[in-house]
């Protein structure tokens, strides 16, 4: 009798640990999610861990198939230098601390995926940046802070010296799923409220994925094991914020939204204890590992991904 492959989520009470948790347990793996505060999950099992001592929670990750780090604190708010530490270690700490746990491992996992994201790539409305792009900050992008942290999580995941265990990046965008804590929800109410309409310039480009094609990409990259290094999780078809918004409203039922000009923007940042950056920096990605892989996405179009959420969500 085989014995079932295991899947361990580190910080996985987050929408993404959730909805990979349904998505392998669908599957038949038995799932363990590290967490602060155990008892969020019904389709896994949780371990107690703080993200920062090596622990009990350390024998999980002997024989399991994968371990996906997902460990980080929320970026929508201020960037003042508390939020700055607290953003920086919540995701430099854990992944150093893993590293160390597996390289202590007698049957170490097989594979283990870490968070990153997208939004290392440098500000573009060219072409879109595929696992070879140029990774720089762009001052009227804002964002410095958000590279400086993406290079750094990521150089703390290279650093890890774990033999016998493949090692892959997960750069990923913005995950559409109907989870209040994801994009979503938001989009739809600034629509449904006719505030949804173009923000700042609107030429600015947002690159996403549907969360089964998240999902999907990175059960894809467990089983393939030709995949090492950045993957960039997104859809294959960015598009710009005004053409995001369009879509939003008209799936939303509505026809127009009150645009909001930068200056506005900074205004309701700064009352909603937010960033600026999450709106107007232009991200434009492309997955190309995934698809000269072979890969294909059943949500190709942001249309399509919206189309489906709305259809999908509770009346």
């Amino acid at each position: 009798m085989n014995t079932p492959r295991k899947i361990v989520l580190a910080g996985g009470t987050g929408f993404l640990g959730q909805v990979l948790g349904e998505w392998f347990a669908a599957k038949g793996w038995p799932v363990v999610v590290f967490t602060r505060h155990p008892g969020n999950q019904e389709r896994a099992r949780e371990v107690r861990w703080d993200g920062l001592t090596l622990g009990p929670w350390v024998q999980e990750l002997e024989n399991a198939e994968a371990v996906i780090n997902l460990s980080g604190r929320s970026v929508n708010c201020r960037y003042g230098r508390r939020n700055r530490q607290e953003i920086m270690n919540s995701r430099v700490i854990p992944t150093r601390l893993l590293g160390h746990a597996i390289a202590g491992c007698s049957n170490p996992p097989k594979v283990w995926l870490n968070a990153s994201t997208a939004t290392i790539y440098k500000n573009t409305r060219n072409a879109g940046w595929d696992e070879q792009g140029e990774i720089d900050a762009t001052p009227e992008a804002k964002d410095a802070f958000s590279i400086d942290v993406a290079v750094a999580w990521e150089q703390a995941f290279h650093n890890a010296v774990t033999p016998g265990t493949r090692k892959v990046v997960l750069r990923t965008a913005m995950v559409l799923g109907q989870a209040k804590n994801s994009v979503f929800p938001t989009l739809r109410k600034l629509a449904r409220a006719r505030l949804g309409g173009t923000m700042a310039s609107g030429t600015q480009f947002v690159s996403w994925i549907h969360h089964a094609d998240f999902c999907r990409a990175v059960d894809w990259v467990i089983e393939h094991e030709e995949f090492s290094g950045p993957v960039n999780l997104v859809a294959p078809r960015a598009l710009t914020n005004r053409e995001m918004m369009q879509h939003v409203r008209e799936a939303g039922g509505m026809s127009w939204g009150l645009p909001a000009p930068l200056w506005l923007l900074e205004i309701g940042a700064f009352f909603m204890r937010t960033e600026t950056e999450l709106i107007i920096k232009s991200r434009r990605a492309v997955p190309r590992r995934l698809l000269d892989s072979g890969f294909e996405f059943r949500f190709a179009d942001f249309a399509g991904a919206i189309r489906d959420l709305e259809q999908g969500r509770p009346r």
